[in-house]
């Protein structure tokens, strides 16, 4: 090496030593560069290895000058990164860990799997008893380096990098890849600011010339089946034609401007996603539902000890309605609670008042501020948002005496109240109708009053309480009190299997006392979300234990089985009849100036009933 940069490189000089023990003198240089010989050492995590990483570590720190830099570039595994972490950060030295970019010349089918970082330690004087230590990464050329509150956390970020390039080569080799999904992160703050789903198109005929698309999903239209599930995005996939589409989420606590602001940020990093065999300069259409990101504003956010962090959301939906929702940022991803909102009728000789405050609103549309629609809109009484909501009103079409309704002095309990738009339906449709909510958080009951305009009377009263001990206490006094009671209770426990109900709301000796404050002839109504089917199946068996009848009511969009049960063999009709009786239930309930909502045809809901 000496002799072939001799005339080159005249004053680099080529020496053999050991990196164990060298024989430089102290503070000798400003820089050391190590060209993966850390790697090399370090093999394993056996104590005579990292030994020798330590005495490599003290000899680079001996030769360095304070404010000196060791260069070391790796592939980062991971008992490699956490010797030096762990070695740098105890010394008080700066450590800051750069992602090199891979070669644009090169194909992405031809470029080296595992991503490669160099670590740059810049060596600070030691303060003793002082805890302070800078620790940032830096994943692309021209990032601002990001700062990192432990070493855990740097190493943390590192490992998602490098599954991210596994990733990304598994998408760039193959045309079929599986259901794939990642969140891209505010550079600034590290929170999640886009979620990507790729989804490959099945064999089928496709164009030659859509090959790759991006899909923005329309802010507050994430949960919906089309956006939210993976059989929804698959027929939104073959729908569009594309041979490889990605989907876009928009995260709620994020401001973007607009859907061109939102194609300059993603459309580097989606490239990365291109199915293989993409030419390099072709262009990527970016589509939507309109040709917009849609509107969402935060009206509320606050913290209830019992629900934890929750949001009151405006987003305006499909045929530019808006909406109300409750949402649990414990679960982001499913809605609470929602309700329609409607445009009120100015007072007369407000017109240009109301002319005012609509530019008002179309002007803060793209921010983060709430949209000023709340103060011209009012909560849509006489429609119910959630599919398994107008089941279960449906549902009571399998009491009898429907000839009597809809002034038949019934008794209804609902566990769970949310936004209180189920409850609140049943009180304003069966007007002799007397409807008790059992709700355990009291800060639901305030956002349900102020949100959603929920009211209590005569007719409609709400305990604050735990559902297993109101029912408990109520099937003490045996009486049974009940026509109808409803379960829509969410579990706060993300990591079972069922998250509606929760678990012991479905145990047998819970259900017998459910059984006891029915009336002979009355219904039990059950909203059912389980992703088990092993567990799905043995709540069945245990409703089919107490509840000699049972109906099941599902559709392909709902995650949310609604389960019929009544206690009398007698009370078990056929398909006809249960259609028949809605049909009579709906002519009961459309009372003259009374407004109903012309999409909610109960024989329509119950037409998915089946016998269990």
């Amino acid at each position: 090496m000496q002799e072939r940069n001799a005339h080159v490189r005249p004053r680099m000089h080529y020496l053999c030593m050991d990196m164990l023990q060298l024989e430089f003198p102290d503070a000798h240089f400003q820089v050391v560069l190590d060209k993966g010989m850390l790697d090399a050492l370090l093999t394993d995590e056996k104590e005579p290895t990292l030994v020798r990483g330590e005495r490599m570590f003290s000899e680079i720190s001996r030769v360095l000058q304070l404010g000196g830099r060791y260069l070391c570039v790796s592939l980062a595994q991971a008992h490699v990164l956490k010797a030096a972490l762990g070695h740098f950060s105890r010394e008080g030295w700066m450590v800051r860990i750069h992602q090199v970019s891979g070669s644009e010349a090169v194909s992405p089918e031809r470029q080296f799997t595992l991503p490669i970082f160099i670590y740059v330690m810049t060596k600070f004087k030691k303060v003793p008893g002082s805890a302070l230590c800078v620790l940032e990464i830096c994943t692309a050329e021209w990032d601002r380096p990001v700062r990192m509150e432990s070493a855990e956390r740097l190493a943390e970020a590192v490992r998602e990098r490098q599954q991210y390039a596994l990733l990304r080569s598994q998408l760039n080799k193959h045309s079929s890849a599986g259901n794939i999904s990642l969140d891209l992160c505010n550079a600034a703050t590290g929170k999640p600011r886009y979620t990507l789903h790729v989804v490959d198109s099945p064999g089928g005929k496709l164009s030659h010339t859509k090959h790759f698309a991006i899909f923005i999903i329309p802010q507050g239209r994430e949960t919906e089946w089309l956006f939210g599930t993976e059989e929804g995005r698959k027929q939104l996939a073959v729908s569009a034609g594309f041979q490889r589409l990605v989907t876009v989420a928009l995260h709620r606590d994020q401001c973007y401007e607009g859907m061109e602001g939102i194609q300059t940020e993603l459309s580097g990093k989606v490239m990365e996603l291109a199915p293989p065999g993409l030419l390099p300069q072709q262009q990527v259409p970016f589509l939507s539902v309109g040709g917009d990101i849609g509107v969402r504003a935060i009206q509320h956010h606050s913290t209830s000890a019992l629900s934890g962090e929750y949001v009151i959301e405006d987003v305006k939906g499909d045929d530019a309605c808006y909406f109300r929702r409750l949402v649990f940022l414990s679960n982001r991803n499913v809605i609470q609670s929602e309700a329609r909102l409607l445009p009120q009728a100015p007072p007369k000789g407000h017109k240009k008042q109301k002319k005012k405050k609509a530019a008002a609103a179309v002007a803060v549309c793209d921010s983060t501020r709430p949209l000023l629609v709340s103060a011209s809109h009012a909560v849509d009484k006489s429609y119910l948002c959630c599919a398994h909501h107008r089941a279960m009103v449906a549902g009571l079409a399998l009491l009898k005496s429907l000839e009597l309704f809809p002034e038949a002095p019934i008794h209804v309990l609902v566990i769970g109240l949310g936004g209180g738009s189920l409850p609140l339906f049943i009180h304003n449709y069966f007007s002799q109708c007397h409807v008790e909510a059992v709700e355990i958080d009291p800060t639901m009951l305030e956002v349900a009053m102020r949100w959603f305009d929920f009211s209590l009377g005569n007719r409609l009263k709400v305990h604050v309480a735990d559902g297993l001990d109101y029912v408990t206490r109520v099937a003490a006094e045996e009486l049974c009190c009940y026509d109808a009671i409803m379960f829509d209770v969410d579990s706060k426990d993300s990591a079972l299997g069922m998250s509606c109900p929760p678990p012991t709301f479905v145990e047998k000796p819970f259900l017998q006392k459910v059984r006891a404050i029915l009336k002979p002839e009355g219904i039990f109504i059950l909203n059912l979300v389980c992703r088990d089917s092993q567990l799905r199946g043995s709540v069945l068996a245990v409703l089919e234990e107490v509840f000699p009848v049972l109906y099941a009511w599902r559709t392909e969009e709902e995650v949310n089985e609604i389960l019929f049960c009544q206690l009398h063999p007698k009370c078990r009709l056929t398909p006809v009849e249960i259609l028949e009786r809605a049909r009579v239930l709906e002519k009961a309930l459309r009372l003259p100036g009374q407004a109903w909502d012309s999409t909610y045809t109960l024989a329509d809901m119950l037409q998915a009933m089946r016998i269990v």
